[in-house]
């Protein structure tokens, strides 16, 4: 069952309810007992549960990060990559 947010637009009261999908949105305030109760948008929350979800469900031969796998250099893994090579022109004459 989803949580819902609403907020009241007399008071500005917020609270949070558990209720089902087919339930009927609330309409009276707790806190001033007003009609003016709305429904907010808010983000969904969701829990990943199973297998393959978490880093070290893919970890193979002591990798600690599986986005590191295809690097060539495992210094930058640490935070420490080497400078980009750029070209520099020298304008000597």
């Amino acid at each position: 069952m989803p949580i819902y947010e609403y907020q009241c637009q007399t008071c500005g009261h917020k609270l949070e309810k558990l209720q089902r999908m087919s339930d009927k949105p609330l309409t009276d305030c707790p806190s001033c007992e007003k009609p003016q109760l709305r429904r907010l948008v808010s983000a969904a929350g969701f829990r990943l549960k199973g297998g393959g979800w978490y880093e070290t469900d893919f970890k193979k031969s002591g990798k600690k990060n599986v986005a590191d796998s295809g690097s060539k250099d495992s210094s930058c893994s640490t935070g420490s990559c080497p400078a980009p090579k750029t070209e520099s022109s020298t304008g000597t004459a």
